[in-house]
């Protein structure tokens, strides 16, 4: 990498070009002192999803103290002489100045607080997650100034979260229906997104998200994101698989079922997933695997197998309904055509639970809607639905913006001149989605303990509001770790 001198003012940069200008534009008003902003997911996109799980606050102003560390430790004329340079590059003379970048350099800290919710709270749209303000007059530019980078890293974060929370539902729902063990659904989300999200960082933060309701992931990044921004004791795990590369080199140097075998022997105990269709699934399930029942059945473990290819519903459910003999292995599909191999046992609810040596995971183009088609049709089958783990991936994680749930910064208090001012934003052309909070805000709970929004509230209501402080000046007040983020969770359900 090539090394970059403005290095020192990296920090400073993390916004929008606009907003450089905007400190001088507040003073055309008289003297701000004040700017107070909120962070609100104004609506869903999400069909039947009405809350947003609050997650991801706490990481980043962990990196927004890191980000501006080289910032207050470089020469004082060093930064301002590279911001003037900067902003000569990308807006033309520069009329801003960097009184201003001096005055912040000169303060050594972030002169901001943060209150929140706690993280892990389900916060129902239109209602603030966290709220945002100077604590020092000069500064009142800073608070909108980082609107952007709160934007970009607090919504996916929060948004897989809320995802993943919503999916679990599902799976709780199919476990009940049909009998399955309860301790399974931990599992039975697995995060198989890393490849397919937009970013190292994002498949990161996305991960972690997964992780406040599962305990399954491939995402390694993520274990060093929650250690790095949360710390304390999670479970998350996996297990040995293979992919369709080693499974292509075997096939043509010892062939597909010599493959199978040795990878039974490579694996003594413990669980250990085959991806199977690389040529053909059916073939696997009808002939290697009856072929190694024996030794399958003997092992302390258990092996899983996995399809990667086709609609992941007809695949593991089959296209008609369970009748036997007689029918084709792709109308039984993998559950049924496992348990005509392995069998297993029938729960009180009366589904049949696969043999506990075999199990099968599906993680392509997996949704919530899939994922009910698919429980749904194995219940109808008399199949319980923990029969099947489901790989959540980029298709369920990735194809979500920061609009899934309309999340936004807007300021709703200023202080000029002493006075306090209540702002709203509300655009006549607009649906009514866009318009804001007005004043100070505090959020409570109803008789039904729901958290509700009071608008211009007074400081009484400030004082008991469930928005607590979490970060002022560049330090923590308050911080959580991920097993408190988890059991906060889980609360909600």
């Amino acid at each position: 990498m090539l090394k970059n001198r403005f290095a020192p003012i990296k920090a400073l940069m993390l916004t929008d070009v606009y907003k450089l200008g905007h400190r001088d534009a507040y003073l055309l008003a008289g003297t701000p002192e004040i700017v107070y902003s909120n962070w609100t997911n104004r609506g869903s996109r999400v069909e039947g999803v009405d809350e947003v799980i609050h997650f991801g606050l706490q990481a980043f102003l962990g990196k927004l103290t890191d980000w501006f560390e080289p910032f207050f430790a470089a020469d004082e004329d060093e930064v301002c002489a590279l911001y003037e340079e900067r902003l000569t590059q990308i807006l033309g003379p520069n009329t801003i100045g960097s009184a201003h970048i001096r005055a912040l350099h000169r303060k050594g800290y972030l002169p901001l607080t943060f209150n929140a919710v706690p993280e892990g709270t389900a916060v129902p749209v239109r209602v603030p997650s966290f709220t945002f303000e100077n604590t020092d007059p000069e500064f009142f530019w800073l608070t909108n100034y980082i609107e952007t980078i709160i934007s970009a890293e607090v919504w996916q974060p929060s948004t897989s979260a809320t995802i993943a929370h919503e999916f679990r539902k599902v799976l709780e729902a199919g476990c009940a229906r049909t009998g399955g063990d309860p301790a399974a659904i931990d599992w039975q989300g697995h995060d198989f997104s890393f490849r397919g999200m937009s970013s190292l960082e994002t498949a990161a933060a996305s991960g972690a998200g997964h992780l406040l309701s599962f305990t399954g992931t491939d995402s390694l990044p993520s274990l060093e994101w929650i250690e790095d921004f949360y710390g304390g004791e999670y479970v998350a795990g996996s297990v040995p698989a293979t992919e369709h590369s080693v499974m292509c080199t075997g096939t043509a140097v010892v062939g597909e079922r010599e493959m199978f075998s040795r990878l039974i022997d490579l694996y003594p105990t413990g669980i250990f997933s085959v991806v199977s269709d690389t040529f053909d699934l059916w073939e696997v399930l009808t002939d290697f695997l009856p072929a190694h029942k024996a030794r399958i059945l003997a092992r302390d473990g258990k092996m899983v197998i996995r399809p990667d290819s086709g609609d992941p519903v007809d695949i593991l459910c089959g296209t008609e309904p369970r009748l036997g003999a007689g029918v084709t292995p792709a109308q039984k599909g993998v559950i049924e055509l496992l348990w005509d191999t392995f069998g297993g046992t029938t729960n009180e609810l009366g589904y049949a639970v696969l043999d506990s040596h075999i199990g099968a995971i599906y993680g392509d183009s997996i949704t919530r809607e899939r994922a009910q088609q698919i429980i749904d049709r194995l219940a109808a089958k008399g199949f319980a639905s923990t029969n099947v783990v489901f790989g959540v991936g980029s298709f369920t994680y990735q194809y979500n913006t920061r609009d899934t749930f309309q999340s936004a910064v807007k300021a709703t208090w200023a202080q000029v001149d002493g006075v306090g001012y209540d702002l709203q934003k509300d655009p006549v052309t607009d649906s009514g989605m866009k318009k804001s909070a007005r004043g100070r805000l505090a959020v409570t709970r109803d008789g039904a303990g729901t958290l509700t929004l009071i608008e211009q509230a007074t400081p009484d209501q400030e004082a008991a509001s469930e928005l607590r402080e979490v970060w002022t000046d560049g330090e923590f007040v308050r911080r959580q770790s991920f097993a408190e983020v988890r059991e906060t969770m889980r609360s909600n359900r």
